[in-house]
């Protein structure tokens, strides 16, 4: 398998490039630029691909976020906020499209580049609140990608079952280095600990049993 995966220097990404490596794939990174709200962990994802000796490239789209407006995660006029992802207020922080427009960013870049995989690390998690992370999804999205080229292009995601806790524990059982992923929304020098993706993640590492690295500002 050659794969480029979707790599936003999160946990989640980070665990299924350790996954794709035990596996004895040859793997790239492509990490987007959208017009997030911060962007520490494009910073992160750069330190994890030299810290794994993995090629990476950087696409800069800043001005994407001016056309994805409603999300707290790319319009500062949108609160962020903070608990649980089973609350309705995590809706918030849905971005429109933005699975669709990234894989198929990444698909352009496997078929110049001779790779016959797109890989992402949605997880079971995410199917609560983020529609393009539903299997479905995914399904449909494989379908057009394998559409729009003559060569095959395949979409891999193989956690679509796991939690976020049996990342952290596969993640922990691979070596990944879990310390240097960065997963927090408000995007301050350290975790919040309060918005979803932070409460999340404090969740998956109890869950686990596993002790958790992350530095958090509370």
């Amino acid at each position: 398998m050659k794969a480029v995966v979707l790599f936003s220097g999160g946990l989640d990404s980070t665990v299924l490039v350790s996954h794709l490596l035990s596996k004895g794939a040859e793997v790239r990174l492509l990490s987007i630029d959208y017009g997030q709200r911060h962007a520490k962990e494009l910073a992160h994802g750069d330190a994890l691909a030299r810290h794994m000796n993995l090629p990476r490239k950087s696409l800069s789209l800043p001005d994407l976020g001016d056309l994805l407006k409603g999300s707290s995660l790319t319009d500062d006029s949108v609160e962020l906020p903070e608990g649980h992802y089973a609350e309705e207020s995590m809706k918030a922080t849905v971005v429109p499209n933005r699975n669709m427009i990234l894989l198929a960013l990444a698909g352009g870049y496997a078929l110049s580049s001779g790779f016959d995989t797109i890989a992402y690390a949605a997880h079971a998690g995410d199917h609560f609140i983020y529609p393009d992370c539903r299997p479905e999804f995914a399904e449909a999205m494989e379908k057009a990608l394998g559409l729009a080229d003559w060569e095959d292009l395949k979409l891999y995601r193989p956690f679509v079952d796991k939690t976020k806790a049996d990342l952290v524990k596969l993640g922990t059982e691979l070596g990944s280095a879990l310390e240097m992923t960065w997963s927090c929304y408000a995007g301050m020098d350290n975790h919040c600990g309060k918005c979803g993706t932070c409460v999340e993640r404090k969740e998956a590492f109890e869950l686990a049993k596993v002790p958790d690295p992350t530095k958090y500002e509370e």
